[in-house]
């Protein structure tokens, strides 16, 4: 059957349609990269702040099911708790948490020193691991101590220059380090009371986003992240409390020193899946050999053990019904995501991955239904 010219025309036009149409849309998803690559940083700071925010609205759902009160209230509650309890951490412990810390630190940098000298002296080459800032003391052999100055050998006063440079320096890397960090935490908090507060308000915000023909799927997916995020969280946070009271009991009845702020790091670390039991273990028993080998070997039982009871008893029981990713999977991820963005991707990559689970779930059809966890 032969074509008209005019639906010739309308075929070559509808193809030059659809190509300028998926060529807009390729250059937008790697302008998208682009931006996500050159801001990755702030990106994972407001997702932090998200992710605060899911678990004060899910700990306020769970206090709506025990209170039947406005949700404002209750995440009143909530809040003034947690602030009570960071409030007595502090001033009942703080002092104990500082003078552990300095001889955790002065503990792990000897345990370095002890661990390199004893590989060095089996003929393993340990230079490519860049431990020199934490093995060698200042007044170690291998930088000698400057001479005492006398009145004929005084510094030049480039020297002086130079060294008070340095100093300015150094003290004005702590200073932004510490501003930045803090800023950051102020940051995440702000987002996290933001977002806790009027749940609803960027729920239908995010949906309005989408275009009116696929706002219902929207709302589906949306809500089921919420869902998944929010059981996690509320799991997660029993994990970590878990395996706090373990370390820091266990560590205290095996008599080794910093059992607290090893107990405390054990737990902060628990947040991120296999990476963290492997390097919180790590540094519980690198402390715990300055006790002797047979504290050592003790506090490496104590961490199988932990790690028994979070990977076999509590992540089971806690969290069967909020994610279901295989482990493999889970560690390639984590893997990928910290290699290219650092700390952040590492610790965020599990809700990362449970957001794309739940969005793949959703297209095969596998999703599970939801029971939000607000009253």
């Amino acid at each position: 059957m032969p074509v008209s010219s005019e639906e010739h025309l309308q075929a070559r036009n509808d193809l030059a349609w659809s190509i300028s149409v998926g060529g807009i849309g390729v250059a937008l998803f790697v302008a998208l990269l682009i931006f996500a690559w050159h801001f990755a940083a702030t990106l994972f700071l407001i997702f932090a702040g998200m992710l605060l925010g899911v678990a004060l609205n899910a700990m306020t759902g769970l206090l709506g099911r025990i209170v039947p009160l406005p949700q404002p209230a209750r995440l009143a509650i909530v809040c003034l708790a947690l602030l009570a309890m960071l409030s007595g951490i502090v001033f009942l412990g703080g002092t104990t948490i500082a003078q552990q810390a300095t001889i955790l630190s002065n503990t792990i940098k000897s345990q370095l020193t002890t661990v390199k000298s004893f590989l060095e002296s089996h003929g393993v080459d340990t230079s490519f691991f860049d431990l020199s800032s934490f093995t060698t003391p200042s007044n170690s052999p291998e930088t000698p101590a400057p001479a005492a100055s006398t009145p004929h050998n005084l510094p030049s006063a480039s020297a002086i220059a130079s060294g008070g440079g340095a100093i300015l320096g150094q003290t004005f890397k702590v200073l932004l380090g510490t501003v930045s960090a803090v800023g950051n935490f102020f940051i995440v908090l702000f987002l996290g009371l933001a977002f806790a507060v009027q749940p609803g308000v960027y729920h239908d915000g995010l949906v309005f986003m989408v275009p009116a023909k696929h706002r219902d799927r929207a709302t589906l997916i949306i809500d089921r992240i919420g869902y998944t995020l929010e059981r996690w969280l509320i799991a997660q946070i029993i994990t970590m409390a878990a395996v706090f009271l373990v370390t820091w009991i266990g560590l205290a009845v095996i008599g080794i020193p910093s059992s607290f702020i090893l107990g405390i790091q054990a737990g902060l670390l628990a947040f991120i899946p296999t990476v963290g039991a492997i390097l919180g273990g790590l540094i519980v028993v690198l402390a715990s050999l300055a006790s002797g080998w047979v504290a050592g070997l003790s506090a490496f039982i104590l961490f199988l053990g932990v790690h028994v009871l979070e990977s076999y008893v509590l992540t089971p029981i806690i969290q069967r019904q909020a994610l279901d990713i295989p482990p493999a999977t889970l560690f390639a991820f984590q893997i990928l995501l910290g290699v290219v963005f650092g700390v952040w991707g590492l610790a965020l990559a599990l809700p990362l991955m449970a957001i794309v689970k739940v969005m793949i779930d959703h297209f095969k059809g596998e999703a599970k239904p939801i029971e939000p966890l607000t009253a």
